[in-house]
């Protein structure tokens, strides 16, 4: 019998800047698919067409103690790419006492930023949102996910998913 690998600390690096003991909690982008029924002739039912990433786009939502005037010098910035996050986990087993490394790095730009409510005396959280254009995801210093919107590279396990469509474009 195992136990699972549960978080046990974090921390987060916007452009280089750690934000240990400011980050209170980070939402880890989804990853999802903009899928289509299609049913042909001779088909019992149908099949869904993978047409790339969701609508949605990959977000990465976080929240901060306190203020940071860092974030407010990054809204509105005109790259699609220019601000970099990265998320660093440890992921423990009780059982084992094993210790993951998990690694999030993200590319955008700040979609919103939420500053809560103040009251004195009570604690002050900003909630910040942002869409990213860029996501790699590593583990135990395996990249198990890369993918680079604006420049249509999909990998996964090691493996370019659109480096044919690439070829087939002329890129």
């Amino acid at each position: 019998m195992a136990l699972p690998r549960k978080i046990k600390n974090m921390n987060l690096f916007n452009d280089g800047e750690s934000y240990v003991g400011v980050i209170k909690t980070v939402t880890l982008p989804a990853l999802s698919r903009k899928m289509e029924g299609y049913r042909g002739g001779g088909m019992n039912g149908p099949v869904k067409v993978d047409h790339g990433l969701s609508d949605d786009g990959i977000q990465i939502e976080w929240a901060t103690g306190g203020l940071v005037t860092q974030i407010l010098r990054q809204y509105g910035i005109t790259r699609a790419d220019g601000v970099q996050l990265r998320f660093a986990g440890a992921f423990q087993r009780d059982d084992t006492g094993e210790v993951s490394a998990v690694e999030v790095v993200v590319r955008g730009r700040h979609e919103e930023i939420s500053f809560g409510d103040y009251e004195p005396g009570e604690d002050t959280e900003h909630s910040i949102t942002t869409t990213c254009t860029y996501y790699k995801l590593t583990i135990d210093n395996e990249v198990l996910v890369e993918i680079d919107i604006l420049n249509m590279v999909e990998i996964v396990d090691g493996v370019d998913r659109l480096a044919e469509q690439r070829a087939a474009i002329g890129l």
